[in-house]
């Protein structure tokens, strides 16, 4: 039986890349801060129906010594690393922790793998935001990065860290440089999530704006459910390499919103306001990924469109709320 060490298995990926590999019969591992483990309703929702199935260790991503420890604990065949403060906005508030996280800790994990599994596979979650300010669209595996947040440039250090690794000690690391997905997991944080739950709670007489930045900023929204399978398939490949996963559409937050309210049957433009508060000091305009790599070698593709991805969320939510009523 394989087994699977996962970082960050209690977010939105981690917990559908959870799902994926119990269905594939892995034995896996998750690490979490001992923090979740206390508060396991809070912290551990996303995948408390898998508890009774997995196996938690209590580690920290910026500790060296408690990850050299899982692993040598584990001796995993397969790494997904996941892990990281992935919120961009939060990232300008404190630039020092995102760095120091997200760097240290793939760096840290890929220490310890070379030390205790070198023949792990190793899959590092590379993001679209290290493209930037674009210098072609759409953004395939040959663009020039040019990261315009604290998170964006963490995650160009972790790629070529994964890069490295691969070149200098023929560890099998991957790059999934995944642009952006959703699901009703979202974190609340997130500008998708806070628009499906608002529009929510909006439609259950509970609020009565929703507050947003820049309408213009477009993106290329996809299924984290779809985008997990992409992951377990780099690693299932012959030699490492990296890859663009996306669908090769764009939308504008003003779409996302247009079509959430449109989902709860009301119309958009009698609750939105514009808060110059959520603008980000350095503007991602425009990301659109070119996934014909990944098609063509993983024979990877999007199967979830952009309208039933809103329509998805909206409804889970409005759903949530209503339960919680009841």
């Amino acid at each position: 039986m394989k087994r699977a060490l996962i970082t960050g298995i209690t977010g939105q990926d981690g917990s559908y890349l959870t799902e994926f590999l119990l269905n594939k019969g892995y034995e896996v591992h998750g690490i979490v801060r001992r923090v979740a483990i206390e508060a396991p309703a809070s912290r551990l929702w996303r995948i408390h129906h898998l508890l009774d199935k997995i196996t938690l260790h209590a580690a920290s991503m910026e500790s060296y010594a408690s990850l050299f420890n899982v692993v040598e604990k584990c001796k995993p065949h397969e790494c997904y690393h996941l892990a990281a403060q992935s919120f961009v906005s939060y990232s300008f508030e404190d630039a020092f922790s995102t760095i120091n996280t997200n760097i240290n800790g793939t760096l840290y994990l890929l220490s310890a793998l070379k030390e205790r599994a070198p023949q792990c596979k190793f899959y590092f979650a590379a993001s679209s935001e290290m493209f930037g300010k674009v210098k072609e669209t759409p953004q395939s595996e040959s663009t020039p990065f040019h990261p315009r947040s604290p998170y964006g440039i963490s995650k160009v250090a972790g790629f070529d860290l994964a890069r490295n690794y691969r070149e200098s000690y023929d560890t099998f690391a991957c790059n999934g440089i995944l642009f952006n997905h959703e699901s009703p997991r979202r974190g609340f944080e997130f500008v998708t999530r806070k628009i499906t739950s608002t529009v929510a709670r909006i439609k259950a007489g509970k609020e009565k704006e929703l507050r947003l930045g820049n309408l213009e900023a477009k993106r290329d929204w996809g299924f984290a459910g779809d985008y997990v399978e992409a992951m377990w398939l780099m690693l299932q490949q012959d030699q490492p390499d990296d890859y663009v996963i996306a669908t090769n559409e764009t939308h504008s937050v003003k779409e996302f919103v247009q079509l959430a309210f449109e989902s709860a049957g009301l119309n958009w433009e009698d609750y939105v306001v514009i808060d110059k508060l959520f603008y980000r000091p350095a503007e991602v305009k425009l990301l659109q990924g070119d996934y014909q790599k990944s098609e063509k070698k993983l024979g990877w593709q999007p199967k979830v469109k952009f309208q039933t991805l809103v329509g998805m969320m909206v409804e889970e939510d409005i759903h949530g709320i209503r339960s919680n009523s009841r």
